[in-house]
């Protein structure tokens, strides 16, 4: 690890204006991925900017009848809040299953937003990457990608993103605030992250020394949610398949359903085609499946990872019968 300078900072505009004059800075939030990354040589900070003072870990209540989550809310405090728990259950559940319980002490909702691909090639220096640098090759597209992506991805990058909790928060339309020396904007969850292109090392939408300040939900929607992730292990694992599902059926008739996808995309994916099909329709199996069918139609699979369509379309089918279940309680 090389040298690099620590500051820490006692309020946004502060951080703010560190960001701004620092190209090469970096936010340090509770460091559970950067630090891993600084250690293997990935990132090369010259300046980190500690963020965890700022008065940005509060969850509250909007006028709206939404949620206000801040940027350094830790992961524990997020899924152990009872109105997360009441309200939005699915980012609960996301959160508790993203990882151990040390790390979600220490993990905050901007970084968790923010983290890298645990894809083996980025995090090997000694490989080429075009996320790590641009214009060396993606070695996954011929190599080891049993666990990469079905949709969205390019001959340039075909890594997945590692986060849970951004998959329930792409499902609940959630937005995310962050302040600049310009001043405030946000951005919707489902337009936070780029596409892969030829250009997978931009990752976010986010302008140049952005800070995370917050993100927040809309009033709850109608109807049951819920998380599911599978993972190879029944320990703490990165998934290798996830939805995040709201789902409002009466009288047998989905009226309204959000889904998100995991660990299918360099980002969360939004499943809007099956929820364009489900719309209106009947809440039975079948539909289930060809809402699934729909969206995964535009899958690309490697050779190594083509059971990730299956995967995918089973948990479709099953979560939103588990919901229909749930509602008509």
């Amino acid at each position: 690890m090389r040298e690099f300078g620590y500051q820490r900072a006692l309020d946004v505009s502060g951080a703010v204006a560190l960001l701004d004059a620092d190209p090469d800075a970096r936010i340090l939030g509770g460091g559970t991925n950067l630090v891993d990354l600084m250690k293997t040589g990935v990132e090369r900070p010259a300046l980190l900017v500690d963020v965890r003072e700022l008065p940005l870990d509060r969850i509250e209540s909007t006028r709206s009848g939404g949620l206000r989550i801040g940027a350094t809310v830790t992961n524990s405090d997020l899924a152990a809040h009872p109105e997360v728990r009441r309200r939005y259950p699915a980012l609960a559940q996301a959160v508790l299953a993203g990882a151990s319980g040390q790390l979600r002490n220490m993990a905050t909702v901007g970084g968790n937003l923010l983290q890298r691909t645990r894809c083996g090639y980025f995090t090997d220096v000694t490989k080429p990457c075009n996320k790590r640098v641009p214009g060396s090759g993606c070695p996954a597209v011929e190599g080891e990608h049993h666990n990469h992506a079905i949709l969205g991805a390019s001959e340039h990058c075909v890594a997945t993103h590692p986060s849970d909790m951004a998959v329930a928060l792409t499902a609940l339309d959630a937005v995310v605030s962050y302040e600049t020396a310009d001043g405030p904007g946000e951005l919707p969850l489902a337009e936070f992250y780029l596409p892969v292109g030829d250009t997978p090392h931009l990752e976010t939408a986010l302008p140049p020394g952005a800070l995370i300040t917050g993100v927040t939900l809309p009033p709850p929607m109608a109807g049951p949610s819920r998380y599911r992730k599978v993972r190879e292990r029944a320990s703490y694992a990165f998934a290798i398949g996830s939805i995040a599902a709201v789902l409002d059926v009466e009288d047998g008739v989905v009226r309204d359903v959000r889904l998100a996808f995991g660990a299918v995309a360099s980002r969360p994916w939004r499943a809007r085609e099956a929820e364009r099909v489900l719309s209106g329709g009947p809440a039975t199996a079948d539909a289930f499946g060809a809402a699934a069918d729909a969206e995964l139609s535009a899958a690309t699979p490697l050779p190594h990872n083509g059971y990730k369509v299956t995967l995918m379309r089973n948990l479709v089918v099953a979560v939103l019968a588990e919901l229909t279940e749930e509602a008509a309680r």
